[in-house]
């Protein structure tokens, strides 16, 4: 099981790193959440703690990402990226394993 880095997203999270001043061995962790009708939702942010028993560690472009075990199974194969565009900038997260145009069967998605 693996969740993949971009370059674009790896230089983008050093960048973070440096101007939060975070402190050495400071990991980025994904968690990943039911979101209904939007489908599910993802968060990104700092921390020190790692625990080998329920976290998977992912280390790709000088970046360690961390996910819980238990959602590891739900991310297989997920690529976070750093996308700019006309829109503006910011991560995206291409998850293979969600149908797409959202999850709630009472909104017409099937």
């Amino acid at each position: 099981m693996a969740i993949t880095i971009t370059d674009a997203a790896a230089g983008e999270i050093k960048r973070h790193m440096e101007t939060q001043i975070v402190e050495s061995g400071t990991m980025l962790r994904i968690g990943i959440a039911g979101g209904g009708c939007a489908g599910l939702q993802y968060t990104l942010g700092f921390e020190n703690n790692f625990d080998p028993k329920v976290d998977a560690l992912y280390e790709q472009h000088g970046v360690a990402l961390v996910a819980a075990k238990k959602m590891a199974l739900h991310m297989d194969g997920t690529t976070v990226d750093f996308r700019t565009g006309p829109m503006g900038s910011g991560f995206s997260i291409d998850n293979p394993n969600v149908p797409r145009g959202g999850g709630c069967p009472g909104c017409g998605h099937h």
